[in-house]
């Protein structure tokens, strides 16, 4: 049997759910069934984490900071906190079940704060260092900048390098890692691009956006992916 895998959404102003369909592909491809988890069902949350075999934490817009103790920074942008309700709520209920957990971008960032990290709100006005261009002006199926990969991690086991080119989609970025999660990616600018935790089978979170260069058969990108699912099928046998 496919593992099945829930991919959570966002809600648009009129309303309406919205996914980019890259995520659902990506999952397809690497040999998931993909269960598309609405913003709102927080009562079914327990429910949605002992159906499936693995969770999807997209991307999106920025997070609520009141949940990591800020108040909002100037150039905080849209927040949505329904969504980050489920999310949160749904990341510690399938990290509970110690079942494979995959966060992408503002993914990544929702597991650091359900752990009690925090975020910049803005890197490029909370950070004194010159930055790179995070947010970049192309097709996610581009590579834009590289990434320095933590050896002896589970990134480096799936990408089996000490470097990798990435693609950029972010304004915001996490700050302090808690326990039981490591940092094992960073930009060349210092900005933290990977998590993991040291302590579940597969919880791994990455400042990225994989399911856009996995379309252009990206080696690392594509690995990722299958081995989230191979990690979701152990789970579902």
């Amino acid at each position: 049997m496919k593992p099945i895998i829930g991919i959570t959404t966002d809600v648009d102003e009129n309303e309406k759910h919205v996914l980019n369909n890259t995520y659902v592909n990506a999952v397809i491809q690497a040999g998931g069934v993909p269960i598309i988890i609405p913003v709102g069902a927080t009562k079914e949350v327990k429910q949605y984490a002992t159906l499936l075999d693995g969770l999807l934490l997209t991307g999106g817009d920025d997070i609520d900071p009141t949940l990591f103790g800020e108040e909002p920074h100037q150039k905080l942008g849209e927040v949505k906190p329904s969504r980050d309700q489920i999310e949160i709520n749904l990341f510690e209920e399938v990290l509970l079940l110690n079942k494979p957990i995959l966060g992408i971008c503002r993914g990544l960032q929702i597991m650091n704060i359900a752990l009690g990290g925090d975020m910049y709100q803005d890197i490029y006005a909370q950070k004194k260092e010159d930055l790179l261009q995070h947010d970049q002006k192309v097709s996610t199926t581009h590579a834009s900048h590289f990434v320095q990969v933590e050896q002896g991690t589970l990134l480096a086991t799936i990408s089996e390098a000490h470097q990798i080119k990435v693609n950029s989609c972010h304004h915001q970025a996490v700050r302090h890692v808690p326990e039981p999660l490591i940092i094992s990616g960073r930009a060349n600018d210092g900005i933290i691009e990977a998590i993991e935790s040291i302590t579940h089978p597969f919880v791994l979170g990455v400042q990225w956006h994989p399911e856009g260069l996995a379309r252009v058969d990206d080696h690392v990108s594509k690995r990722i992916f299958k081995t989230f699912i191979q990690k979701s099928k152990e789970v579902g046998k």
